[in-house]
Formats: C-alpha cells, structure tokens, sequence
C-alpha cells in the first residue's frame, strides 16, 4: 500500500504543471533577494542550506539574513554582491513546479540574459521603486518581447524605501506602460513588492492595503501558459533513428524527437522533408508506453506504417500544413561573442536538429534597444548588440517565423573554427 501510495505520489509530481520563468532587471535591482525570499518563504530551503546563508551573511558584516546569497553562486558575484552567470534554480508548490533563470542586470552581461530567456514563459522584470523604468529595464523588456515571451510581471521593488508609496508606484507603472505599449507582448501584470521583508512576495502585504492584485506567487501559480505552445502547426524534426538491433525488437524502426508543434496521431496521414514521401503514422510511444498521441512539447518515438528513407535532420509535418522550406532566410539576431558579426562571413548553424552552413548576404540594420528605433547608419554588429540580418544556407531548412512557433523559428549562429555560439538568431 505504501509503494502504491509513493507511486502516485510520484506521478503526480512529475505530471505537474511546470513554468519556466527569467527574472531580469538593473544592478542592484534586488533579483537575487526576490528569488531567495521566494524560496524562503514557500519552505523550498533546507535546514543546512539556510545555516550555511545565515554564517555568510554575518562573515559578510550583514545583520540580517542576506537571501540573495542562495542563487549567487560564484564567489566573484557573492564579493561584488551582483549576478555575472546565469543561475538556475527549482522549487515547487502544490500547484505548479518552477524553473527560475536569474540573469544578470549589467549591460555587458546582457548575452546571459538572452541565454535565461530564450526557453522561459515569463519575465519577472524588476524596477527600483526610487529609480523608475531605466535603460536596462527597456533592454530586458525588449529581448523578453523579441524571444517571444507572452507574459511578463514587472515587480516595483525595494517600496520600503518610498514609504510604500501608491503614488510612487503609480508613476512607476505609468512609464512602463508607456514603454511597453511599443511592444508585443500581451500579457503584463504589477505588483508592489518589497523582497526584502517579503511584502506582496508570496503573502499579502498588510503595508499596501491600497494595492487589490495578486502577490508574486499567487501569479506564477495561476498564469496560463498551455496555449502557449503552437497546437495547431505539426512539427516534429526527427533527432535519432531507432534500431535497437535486439531479439525482442527485430524489426522495430523508430524516428525519436520532441514534437515542435501541432497534435500527432497514430493513423495520421505525415509527410517527410525534404524527400517529400507520404506515410502513416503507426504507433507513437513514450518512456516505453504507447500513447494515443503526442503534442509540444513531448519528447516520443514514432513508426510508420511504410519503410521510407529518414534521418536526423529531416522534419515530418502534415501533407496540408507544411513549413515554409528555404535557403535566403531573414533573421533578428542577438551577438553574443566579442568579436563582430563578419559581413560575408561564413558561419555554421543549428536548427532544431539539422546542421548546415551559411554565408551573411546583408546586415539590414541595428536596433537601438532604448527607443526601439533602427540604426541604418552603423551596421557593425558586436557584442549584446541586436540587428536584422540576411543568410544563405548551404542546404533548405524546414522553418517557420518565430512569432509562429519559437522551436522551429529559432537558430544558433557557431564559429566553424572555436565551435563557440556566437549568435542567437530569430527567423522573421
């Protein structure tokens, strides 16, 4: 009885909603303290992990417990008490099950923030309630819009320090919702927080009778980010042909992936890229169970009912419902490497699960991330810079824009000669 009861409890556990979730503001902005007073207060620390917190925070001189010190790992970010590498952290409540990416706030760091943002649903983006919306704060914005996150929370932290201000706070979200009505993201909410003592964090504040919304917490259990995922466009691009080559499965050929987009199942009618051969789906399984379907993001294995010639790198969509296949492809891209983006360089890139090559026809333009505006006079493209370009691959990719579908619309620009990403790109 006690197995069966584990087992459950188990299943249930791993069957439990999950949020990906970036936060992101200016130095000092307080992220590190809202993550630690997060996990503080839903009982997500262990009793050592908290002595070890409490012991550094006294070394440190601080007469309190400095929460901040659970996510900043390196001993540079705990000496200089800011965030350099991206931190991820997990904790879960009776409702959902997080994955938090601490990015940093400073400019030059703004590549791990990129990085943090490009598989969250959320932004939690923080503003100093004394400093209002700044640049850094319109930077993170704009990238949390440009990876194609829907929802973002902006927290108006540190109002201990305002008296717990409405008007403060008011102002505050005037400037952002003057800012972010540029933007295209559908979802924002605001909040009043002080992470520090915890006020609106995880329960109500009783310092800001006159604010009426939902705590922190409260929020991320409750968004909704089902429909995020692209249901209706099926996408499946084919990782690992399975040929287990054993008694039992003879004859068993399997196409291994995690499904992209759109609702597959067995008997549906699928056609392979770029072959361009139709078959049926025969069964679809899932950890060594079959299934009566699959659907983003799930990672399966499926066989056909006809021996055609697969591999990785090729795409299985709908006859009717096909990606857009080219080689001329238009990108916004983020720079993440130090040395500029070469105009006619030559480039390897990563595409779901298809590699290839490709040369730069054309840098468009860059963006100026504080007005949104183009820059049309300056197209060299360094470091945490953001601009439109154009490449040529050297074979078709199976692809659709990003707004669309953020799987199949993304790419990753590689060095041919360190093999380091120096490039994250978004197909327009």
């Amino acid at each position: 009885m006690q197995s069966t009861n584990k087992n459950k409890a188990e299943n249930a556990y791993l069957n439990m909603d999950l949020l990906r979730f970036t936060t992101a503001g200016s130095v000092d902005d307080g992220k590190s303290t809202l993550i630690g007073r997060l996990l503080y207060d839903s009982k997500s620390i262990f009793d050592d992990q908290m002595e070890a917190i409490e012991e550094s925070s006294k070394k440190k001189g601080d007469d309190y417990t400095n929460l901040a010190l659970l996510t900043d790992g390196l001993s540079a970010e705990r000496e200089q008490g800011i965030t350099i590498d991206v931190a991820y952290r997990y904790f879960s409540t009776p409702s959902r099950k997080f994955i938090i990416a601490d990015t940093p706030g400073h400019i030059q760091y703004t590549r791990n923030m990129v990085t943090g943002a490009s598989t969250a649903n959320l932004a939690v983006i923080l503003v100093d309630a004394r400093a209002g919306v700044i640049e850094q704060t319109c930077r993170h914005s704009f990238i949390a819009s440009l990876l194609g996150i829907k929802h973002i929370v902006l927290c108006v932290n540190k109002m201990d320090l305002v008296d717990y201000s409405e008007e403060v706070y008011k102002d505050v979200v005037s400037q952002y919702k003057e800012f972010s009505s540029k933007l295209n993201v559908p979802d924002i909410h605001y909040i009043p927080i002080s992470a520090l003592y915890g006020d609106n964090v995880v329960e109500k504040s009783d310092k800001m009778d006159w604010y009426g919304g939902s705590t922190l917490l409260y929020t991320l259990e409750n968004v909704q980010v089902g429909s995020d995922h692209n249901h209706v466009d099926c996408r499946y691009p084919v990782q690992w042909v399975v040929r287990p080559q054993s008694n039992e499965f003879h004859d068993y050929r399997g196409y291994a992936g995690r499904v992209e987009g759109g609702v597959f199942k067995p008997g549906d009618k699928i056609i392979a890229l770029p072959s361009g051969f139709t078959s049926k789906i025969k069964s679809i399984h899932n950890h060594n169970e079959e299934v009566d379907e699959a659907f983003a993001p799930m990672s399966v294995s499926m066989t056909l009912e006809d021996d055609i010639d697969i591999s990785r790198g090729d795409m299985l969509a709908k006859p009717d419902n096909q990606p857009k296949v080219g080689q001329d492809i238009d990108l916004m891209v983020c720079w993440l490497n130090k040395e500029e983006l070469h105009p006619r360089g030559k480039y390897t890139i990563r595409h779901t699960t298809k590699q290839a090559r490709c040369i730069v026809k054309e840098v468009k333009y860059k963006v100026d991330i504080n007005t949104l505006h183009r820059v049309e006079g300056d197209l060299s493209i360094g470091l945490n810079d953001i601009g439109r370009i154009r490449i040529r691959t050297t074979e078709p990719l199976f692809y659709d824009s990003y707004s669309r579908n953020r799987s199949t619309g993304s790419l990753i620009i590689v060095d041919e000669f360190t093999n380091n990403t120096v490039g994250a790109g978004m197909i327009i």
